[in-house]
């Protein structure tokens, strides 16, 4: 099985693989739920195109997007303490496709 549920081309796989690394070192979820969670966000889109609208963002702009209810500052020395993660997927879900370990 694929690691995304999406088509996806080579510079959306590269993105997606940074937006998954952010937020393995920078929120410090596993590999498994952040690829769970860029799935979910992105689940049933075609991001085929090398020309997508997803890749006029940066990694830690989707990371932020796709883990928090709400990002309410963008600064990269905001204060995250108070934030609110969303709920990641439901276990057994279609989007997890990496092994938990």
């Amino acid at each position: 099985m694929s690691t995304y549920t999406m088509p996806t081309c080579a510079e959306t796989d590269e993105l997606l693989e940074s937006v998954v690394e952010y937020m393995v070192t920078e929120l410090g979820v596993s590999r498994a739920e952040a690829v769970a969670r860029v799935n979910r966000q992105w689940h049933g889109q075609d991001l085929s195109d090398e020309d997508d609208i997803i890749l006029h963002e940066e990694e830690r702009f989707w990371a932020l997007t796709i883990y928090y209810e709400d990002v309410p500052a963008w600064s990269t020395e905001a204060d995250r303490a108070s934030w609110v993660p969303k709920a990641p997927p439901a276990p057994d879900s279609v989007y997890w496709t990496v092994a938990t370990s």
